[in-house]
């Protein structure tokens, strides 16, 4: 159903015991669609013993205001495209008959009252402002995500930066510990798996252990894909027209215009 790729050599060993998975999914990000959904949410379902979705909803504004949204503004299309995502996410579980769906959905207010994920926040939070080799690698992963949605040639600014990287930290807590955060695997002595769909170069750092920040015991990352169609082998004397070069698309990314 999917390609599964571990994002390093110690997440392939979390994964052959991992029996759990968080899925995440981006607002904004055309890339999944309900259909897209229902089907990772049948592969995670059938592949490990307990999933969950994480939606970086509310903390999307965050980008936003990076973006030149006044925050106002930035929270309000935040807020119903998370939901306009949490709706997506329901319909695929309940498409499923998966028990009480709305518990396999982390969003950001859930996460607020989650114990785990506020140690986790809090205490990558103080390391950003602490420690300046941890703050560049958080910035610079930033900057790859910013990169992606101003307008093509344009440098993000310091203050960008500073604005959209609490959208990155948001995140971490669920890349350091996804099965703590959602109490999975608790007495199973399993691990659990992030799931996305794309590397990321920060992350691959992360977890081979080069930044100081690190990934709880048993967490790996895992990048999944729809598998590729086999190319047919051409015939003899056969000859492929030339074809111009094609930039490869970004799902779900929009280039910002004046507003």
């Amino acid at each position: 159903m999917f390609d599964e790729e571990p994002l390093t050599e110690g997440c392939g060993e979390v994964l052959a015991v991992a029996d759990h998975a968080c899925i995440g999914v981006s607002p904004f990000n055309s890339y999944f669609s309900t259909t897209r959904l229902t089907e990772l949410a049948r592969w995670a379902s059938e592949r490990f013993g307990s999933c969950h979705f994480f939606i970086p909803d509310t903390v999307s504004a965050y980008t936003m205001e990076a973006l030149g949204y006044a925050p106002e503004r930035a929270r309000h299309k935040a807020r119903r495209q998370g939901q306009y995502t949490y709706n997506k996410v329901m319909t695929a579980l309940c498409a499923l008959d998966v028990p009480e769906p709305q518990q396999r959905v982390l969003g950001m207010e859930r996460l607020s009252g989650n114990q785990r994920y506020c140690e986790l926040l809090a205490a990558a939070t103080a390391l950003f402002e602490r420690d300046a080799a941890f703050r560049v690698a958080c910035l610079d992963a930033t900057h790859w995500v910013l990169d992606r949605k101003l307008a093509r040639g344009a440098t993000p600014t310091c203050e960008q930066l500073r604005l959209a990287v609490r959208y990155f930290l948001a995140e971490l807590p669920l890349f350091t510990d996804s099965g703590g955060i959602a109490a999975a695997g608790a007495g199973r002595g399993g691990g659990s798996m992030f799931v996305y769909h794309q590397r990321v170069a920060f992350l691959e750092r992360f977890y081979a252990g080069l930044l100081p920040w690190k990934p709880a015991p048993g967490q790996g990352f895992l990048v999944v894909s729809e598998p590729q169609p086999e190319q047919a082998e051409p015939q003899q004397g056969h000859v492929e027209p030339r074809r111009g070069r094609a930039e490869p698309p970004v799902l779900g990314e929009t280039k910002v215009a004046s507003r």
